[in-house]
């Protein structure tokens, strides 16, 4: 095994500038040169991926990343480094162990490998974007339970949890699918419903529970184009949902901090109205574009930024009207009605205050920002029509 061809190539290639063309065709012509390096190479694959789980990387995220910034046959080539790398990590949390098995599910059509020096190239370019990423926020991944026996009582939760968030999912793919705007705000509602309950009933059980794990945080990506109307979004999902978000412009994601029950349905709900909003701009635009409109950008951007703004303001009206409805329930039981929901006014708070304090150990200096771009009155306008129909009301009562 040839080492050193190794060495010369990454010598040579990796700590070059990223325009430097000239030094990574230098890099990939000594590896496609030596076929006893090919071992080796892989093996700097590994350890270079093991590297970015020290430095707070996710399987998701450093996927996102190269897909991103590189091209499919680097995300092809990540895919199989992550799980060549996994048989030899230390014991992670089921949430790392899903996107493995995401990971394995799109990995069972192998690429077809190029020429030699084709296939270096590839390589040497996406070692170079793993290099250079930076460290982040620990999300503490092997804090969720990872390692413990489960109990009867905690099977049981999770296989309601696992119900409960499928009923959710049902409901809002019938809502992304449906072309009928009454029915998808109706299963929209519908949904924010049951994760209203879901969230509640989570917090009285672990209320009532011998200690119980604290928030975590989950990244979730926001993607290009229009990333910051989608950061915006999301933020309000979040915030309606007892979580706190964090949005990283530069790579592409925002970190969400809460419970990890409100964290499923954050992501959920998040999902399905950026699907919504999708269908609705693109209906939108095709409309403006047979009455002769060509901005379509500068539609696409004020369409969605309206979306969110729209769809903020809805979701911070439920939960204000949310917490009326649990002061009522609280002043019920101190006349007398005794009810279970009593003490959920000081368990939200103190998971509230979890929530906050986690995630300003997590980030203690962030900034504000104001969605730019946005100067198509006709995008707006319909954008707002478009959270209106994928309305989410206020929580129903919980008798």
């Amino acid at each position: 095994m040839d080492t050193s061809t190794v060495d010369r190539a990454f010598q040579v290639a990796l700590y070059a500038p990223t325009d430097d063309h000239a030094a990574l065709d230098t890099g990939a012509s000594l590896l496609a040169s030596d076929p006893t390096a090919d071992a080796e190479l892989a093996r700097r694959g590994v350890e270079l991926v093991a590297g970015t789980w020290r430095r707070g990387w996710q399987p998701a995220d450093v996927v996102r990343i190269v897909r991103r910034d590189l091209d499919d046959v680097h995300e092809r080539l990540i895919s199989a480094l992550i799980l060549e790398q996994a048989p030899h990590d230390r014991p992670r949390g089921h949430r790392w162990a899903a996107q493995l098995a995401r990971l394995a599910e799109g990995a069972a059509a192998a690429p077809s490998r190029t020429d030699r020096f084709t296939h270096a190239t590839a390589v040497l370019e996406l070692y170079r974007l793993l290099l250079r990423l930076p460290t982040l926020e620990d999300l503490d991944e092997t804090g969720t339970g990872q390692g413990a026996p489960p109990t009867s009582r905690s099977h049981a939760r999770t296989t309601s949890e696992s119900r409960m968030l499928a009923r959710i999912r049902a409901l809002l793919a019938k809502a992304e699918a449906t072309g009928f705007p009454e029915e998808a705000e109706a299963l929209s509602t519908k949904a924010q419903e049951l994760m209203a309950r879901h969230s509640i009933d989570e917090a009285l059980l672990a209320g009532q529970g011998p200690g119980g794990g604290g928030p975590t945080a989950w990244r979730i990506g926001v993607d290009q184009p229009y990333e910051q109307a989608k950061a915006v979004l999301l933020d309000a999902v979040a915030s309606a949902n007892h979580c706190r978000a964090v949005w990283n412009e530069p790579l592409g994601h925002s970190t969400v901090v809460g419970f990890e029950t409100d964290l499923e349905v954050v992501e959920l709900l998040y999902t399905s109205l950026l699907v919504q909003a999708t269908t609705a701009m693109t209906k939108a635009e095709a409309a403006q574009r047979a009455g002769g409109r060509r901005r379509t950008k500068t539609f696409r951007q004020s369409f969605l930024a309206a979306y969110a703004h729209r769809i903020g303001t809805r979701l911070a009206s439920a939960a204000e009207q949310a917490a009326e409805q649990a002061a009522e329930q609280a002043a019920e039981e101190a006349a007398g009605e005794a009810r279970a929901a009593g003490s959920l006014l000081p368990v939200l708070a103190s998971r509230e205050v979890a929530v906050t304090e986690r995630m300003e150990s997590m980030f203690p200096d962030t900034t504000t920002t104001r969605l730019r771009g946005v100067t198509d009155a006709a995008g707006w306008t319909e954008g707002s029509r478009a959270a209106d129909r994928a309305e989410v009301r206020s929580r129903r009562r919980l008798d």
